[in-house]
């Protein structure tokens, strides 16, 4: 049975209480003294560190090698399809310039446009093909490229192919090894079937424009990384400029998600029609993952279809286009 504690001791642990009492503590971001009541001293934290935070980068999709300008992706396999878009819909304003620019100051201006949801940023120094006025004078001034490290991988840069007065350009992921090799995007397997494709809703492949996210191929065929489609995605943004088309047509997932700037599914993102700039953008399966998934080429045929009626409608067209086009070709 424990004896009486001396008086010594009791009145030392009154002390420390009396210390511990008067001290501030940090709880939770709030500093309060551990004597005050709760109502009157804890304060409701910012409603800014209440969200959650930012999460990871996820990581790219497994692939598989092959394949022209994508690989097989996890999701890809998995994908069910799904109607197509039935009305058009459009989604917030998406823009390859609306990513901050990477550098090293940013001028106050600069913070409050961002922050007020005013004009994106842009490059400190501007460079010589961003005030050209033509197709050719871009391409001689990026052709050799070296700003990532696909540069030093490729065969042959891979500009674009088709007309400089397009009413619609379709957009894919990145060259295959067909297209390394020549030098313009969708040549191979996949890209006879695109132009059947637009045979089929009559269209020809000299009066369309046909470009890539990246204009060198990833190695063996893999996903573009997000800093490879963040530098050549602003060359892309300089052709649509250039070009000025009525509509954008997004072959796959990568292609989608880089344009719009979002991460919901090629199965979500084809139930309806976007906007890129304000431009009318329409969401499909890229060609290759057709020749490997057969079954998906009825959803994708009415994706074209839709295409086509909204194409019509945009360019008061019910044939061929009549206008004078100038087929336009860089190897």
């Amino acid at each position: 049975m424990r004896g009486k504690e001396p008086e010594g001791l009791r009145q030392a642990l009154r002390d420390v209480q009396e210390y511990l009492k008067n001290q501030e503590t940090l709880f939770g971001g709030v500093v309060y003294r551990t004597g005050d009541t709760a109502d009157s001293s804890r304060r409701e934290l910012p409603k800014e560190s209440q969200e959650a935070p930012i999460p990871d980068e996820p990581a790219p999709p497994s692939r598989e090698p092959g394949g022209e300008g994508t690989g097989r992706t996890s999701e890809e396999k998995l994908a069910e399809p799904t109607p197509p878009f039935a009305e058009v819909r459009h989604a917030p304003s998406a823009s390859l310039h609306s990513r901050p620019a990477r550098r090293a100051e940013v001028t106050a201006q600069e913070a409050e446009e961002d922050l007020f949801g005013g004009p994106a940023r842009t490059p400190a120094v501007q460079e010589a093909w961003q005030s050209v006025g033509t197709l050719e004078e871009q391409y001689q001034l990026i052709k050799d490229c070296q700003k990532c490290p696909l540069g030093a991988t490729r065969t042959k840069f891979v500009f674009g192919v088709g007309s400089p007065d397009a009413d619609v350009i379709f957009v894919g992921e990145a060259p295959g090894a067909d297209e390394d090799l020549q030098g313009e995007p969708f040549v191979g397997r996949a890209g006879q079937l695109l132009n059947k494709i637009l045979e089929a809703v009559r269209l020809k492949r000299e009066e369309v424009y046909i470009a890539n996210i990246l204009k060198c191929r990833p190695p063996n065929n893999r996903e573009p990384l997000p800093s490879e489609m963040e530098t050549c995605s602003l060359y892309l943004l300089k052709q649509i400029e250039l070009i000025k088309p009525k509509i954008l047509v997004a072959l796959g997932r990568v292609a989608a998600q880089e344009l719009l700037h979002t991460t919901e599914s090629l199965a979500r993102l084809r139930e309806a029609v976007h906007r890129f700039h304000g431009i009318p953008t329409v969401v499909t399966y890229h060609p290759a993952a057709l020749l490997r998934n057969p079954n998906w080429k009825r959803p994708a045929w009415e994706d074209f279809k839709k295409f086509r009626a909204l194409y019509d409608e945009l360019t008061g067209a019910t044939s061929p286009s009549d206008k004078t086009k100038r087929g336009e070709q860089h190897a």
